[in-house]
This record gives structure tokens, sequence and C-alpha cells, in this order.
């Protein structure tokens, strides 16, 4: 099976190549805008024509897209999110190899949903900022396009690799600095905010189930269980050997001096959830889906993802 992967450099893309040579039935290429890149091609800006000239010449069976940003403005990330995804699915209807799509979304694509609920694959999604109208917006033209394809909703990825400037890389890096500094009281923010957290191996995993199956539509993956940030921080900090107390950031107190009664303009204080994704305090994933129809369930405890993003923080000590 010859698979094009799209995205290997990024955070769940590394991963799902690893997974993907790990198959000794699997021949990968890596399509990306990166010098590392096994073919250089720029999907936001790229014509279709020419993608699916490459895709005649390659023959792939299956292209995994995990490209995308997470960052910029609306009109950013409608290119890299939307705009390429367009562009893949207009180059495989245009090419004869008769790939599969596996195209990597996102729960931000739900919205806020309701506390305590699990989110099905029929829930009626509600973005609730442009990320995720962008990934949304993919997903749509994915499931009408009349391909071969599924959409993998990924919940909150976790694990080795997680980015820096992500809400889990942030609270790491929290860590690292109060146990550099010798601070004895960590305070952080959203606290209050519960995530279905799925490491990323297993969403590399599920990408892989994915591209032998014949499942199409959307199938939603997590681990089916919410964990409030608080626990992970608690966690987190057990992992880290971090003795201090984690607690609450008071949003107040952001503001900094002068921000009441004084007529002098103040900037706005940071979000108290910080999870920029648009979907509020609550999301949790229901994934009997994705057992039913790729046969996949999570394997990999949260301690363990922490423990790991844990020690990629731990070397910058």
């Amino acid at each position: 099976m010859r698979v094009l992967l799209i995205g290997a450099n990024g955070f769940i893309g590394r991963h799902v190549a690893e997974r993907l040579l790990a198959d000794p039935a699997a021949q990968l290429t890596a399509l990306g805008r990166g010098d590392d890149a096994d073919v250089r091609f720029d999907l936001a800006g790229g014509s279709p024509g020419a993608l699916a000239r490459f895709l005649d010449a390659v023959h792939p069976g299956v292209v995994v897209n995990c490209a995308g940003t997470t960052r910029g403005g609306a009109r950013e990330l409608t290119r890299h999110n939307t705009v390429a995804v367009a562009t893949v699915c207009e180059a495989l209807r245009r090419s004869r190899c008769g790939a599969r799509l596996v195209q990597v979304g996102c729960a931000s694509e739900y919205g806020p949903s309701q506390p305590g609920s699990s989110t099905a694959e029929d829930a009626v999604p509600r973005p609730g900022g442009p990320y995720g109208v962008s990934k949304l917006a993919a997903t749509e033209l994915v499931l009408g396009s009349d391909l071969d394809a599924v959409v993998l909703r990924v919940f909150s990825p976790a694990g080795p690799g997680t980015p820096a400037g992500s809400p889990l890389g942030r609270l790491a890096e929290a860590m690292r600095r109060a146990i550099q500094a010798g601070d004895t009281d960590l305070r952080v923010g959203g606290l209050g905010v519960q995530r279905d957290f799925v490491d990323v191996r297993d969403v590399a995993r599920a990408v892989h189930a994915a591209s032998l199956s014949a499942a199409q539509g959307v199938v939603n993956i997590g681990t089916g269980r919410a964990v409030r940030l608080r626990d992970v921080a608690g966690v987190l900090a057990r992992v880290a050997g971090f003795g201090g107390a984690v607690r609450e950031l008071d949003i107040a107190s952001q503001r900094g001096p002068g921000s009441g009664g004084t007529g002098e303009q103040q900037p706005p204080p940071p979000s108290p959830h910080p999870y920029p994704d648009g979907c509020g305090s609550w999301q949790q994933a229901d994934v009997r889906t994705a057992r039913d129809r790729l046969g996949w369930r999570p394997r990999i405890g949260l301690e363990e993802s922490l423990a790991d993003i844990w020690m990629e923080a731990a070397c910058r000590l």
C-alpha cells in the first residue's frame, strides 16, 4: 500500500509517519512545504492540476492529510485549513489514482457542548471561533466530494512532541520555570476547563486503522472521558516532582495596577480558559463509532502522555 502523507512534520503528522513506517506493507511518501519533505508542495497556493498530475505519477492507494495550522487570523486559518483541503479534494477528483482520503479534523468543529455530555458524530457542529470554522469547512468539503473518504475528529491530543505554545505545553513550561526558580506556588488560569485528552500515538494508530478500513463520514477520536485541567496539573506536578501548590490564577489580578476606576484604557484580561479552541468549559467524545467501525480503542493513559510532555520540558532545565 502506497501512502501519501501530507503534513508529516506537524505534531500529529510526525507520529502518523512513524506509525506508517513501522508497517512493512506501507510505502510512505511525504508531501509538504518544508525542505525535508519527499516532495515540496504548498497546498494553500498550489494548483489542483499539478497535484493531480503528481498523484497520477505516484499512484497512492491512500492520501492522509495531517496538514493545517492552529494559529493566525481567519484569513490565514482559511488558507491553510480550508483552501488546502479544497486543493486535495479537487486533485483527487481529477486524478486517476482512486486513492482513499483520510482527513484529520478536530473537535473544535463541534464547538461548546453541555457539561456532562458526550459528543457523538451526529451532533450539530457549532464552532466557537475561526479555527473551528475553518476545520469544519474542510470537513464539509471532504464529505461533499464523493471521494472514498473519512474524517477523524481528534479531540485534545497530548504526548511527546506537544507544541510548547499549546495549553499543555504552556502548563509544563510554567511548572519547569517554577521548579527552576524554586517557587512553591504555581498559578495557572482555566483550571476548571475539562477536555478529552487522547495520546497522539493513539491518534496515529487511529489514522493507520482508518487508512485500512472502509469507514466513511466522520469518526471521533478521543478517550470518552473528560478530565479537568486542575487534575491534569496535579498529575503533571507528581510526574515532575513539583511539591508546591497549583492554584487558580485570579483573572482580575491579571489586569494589573490601575485597571479599575482610573479612566485609563487597559487591555482586556486574558481568557479564563487557556484553550483557544472555542469549546468552552467542557468537551468529551463519544467514541463508539471508532470502536465499531475502526476496531480502535485508546491504549495510552494520560499519566504516560504527561510524563512524556514533562520529559521534553525537563530537558530545558
